[in-house]
């Protein structure tokens, strides 16, 4: 009796066990397939358009925009104008021995930016280095609680956490990485409008990053490089090292559609208003590459305006891993 009890259980038992294998199959099939549908090949391009005279241009629209990727023209999978969004930014001040003639301008401008600047719906960190990369204040809405780190810092840098691995590196300027671990450690996991805004003379001497991974990782995660520079000249003259950091300060800005400001020839509410325009009054559109390719190389964009006597400030591109 019991032998033909068990010999019609386990057929039984062998159908409900398959069913319950089918359906987690089918589930894991499903869920397999769910994450194929994900495409993640689509290219996004903030960008913001200006006038012969510098005026920001309001009001295109989709039709009036054209992009393309290494001189072939991209279908645009979509299109939108970002007016009085909220800014997710970073403060990166460099503390390094040639800065220390900035010391007091810095502290200045960085007030004056969180002040004027600054949004009830913004966020903002700040970051200070020299040999070392260090955060001083993660994500506040506060400028004033900001500042007074800033002065902490000033007095005990060391106290303040790394961003980044450690490192050894007894003396030095760490810029390139100031930026790079404040992309990768910060701003990459955030969304909406991202950019660092840089204050320094461009110089590096002792960074594990170079500047053509600093750009890429900005270009990859569509963050925009403020460069705010501030040079010390010798004898009202240029040295070698300040022309190099000039154009360090440059390209960073250029490549990922930021902007480069000589810090002492322009009024820091000027400038910091322009930025401010610039992040907040802007476009965005996203392309699927006709080019799917996964090679490694950099594709060059490069966004155009239909309408004659416009500019359009963008990244130039990016490398597709």
């Amino acid at each position: 009796m019991q032998t033909r009890v068990v010999g019609r259980f386990w057929p039984a038992a062998f159908a409900a066990m398959a069913a319950i294998a089918g359906a987690c199959l089918s589930a894991a099939t499903l869920r397999a397939q769910d994450s194929i549908k994900i495409d993640v090949n689509l290219v996004n391009v903030a960008f913001s358009v200006r006038d012969s005279g510098g005026a920001l241009v309001d009001g295109l629209t989709q039709d009036d925009i054209e992009v393309i990727e290494d001189s072939a023209p991209q279908k645009i999978a979509y299109f939108a104008k970002s007016t009085d969004v909220p800014l997710t930014l970073g403060l990166i001040v460099d503390a390094s021995g040639s800065q220390d003639h900035f010391d007091k301008q810095h502290e200045h401008d960085l007030d004056t930016f969180l002040k004027a600047v600054l949004g009830p719906k913004d966020r903002a960190f700040l970051v200070g280095f020299a040999n070392h990369v260090r955060l001083v204040s993660d994500f506040l809405q506060s400028g004033t609680a900001m500042m007074q780190q800033w002065k902490e810092y000033g007095r005990h840098s060391q106290r303040f956490p790394e961003l980044g691995p450690k490192e050894s590196r007894d003396l030095g300027t760490a810029f390139y990485d100031s930026i790079f671990y404040s992309i990768e450690d910060k701003l990459a996991k955030e969304n909406g409008r991202r950019a660092l805004l840089i204050f320094s003379d461009g110089e590096d001497n002792s960074s594990s990053h170079d500047m053509m991974t600093t750009i890429e990782e900005a270009q990859q995660t569509n963050v925009q490089l403020f460069a705010i520079r501030y040079t010390e000249k010798e004898h009202s003259k240029l040295t070698a090292r300040n022309q190099y950091g000039i154009r360090v300060m440059d390209r960073i800005a250029r490549e990922t559609g930021g902007m480069h400001i000589d810090a002492q020839e322009v009024d820091p509410h000027v400038y910091f208003q322009r930025i401010a325009e610039e992040l907040r009054t802007s476009y965005e559109l996203g392309y699927y590459p006709s080019t799917a390719t996964k090679d490694d190389t950099f594709r060059k964009i490069v966004v155009r305006v239909k309408k004659p006597g416009l500019t359009v400030r963008s990244r130039t591109g990016y490398f597709s891993r």
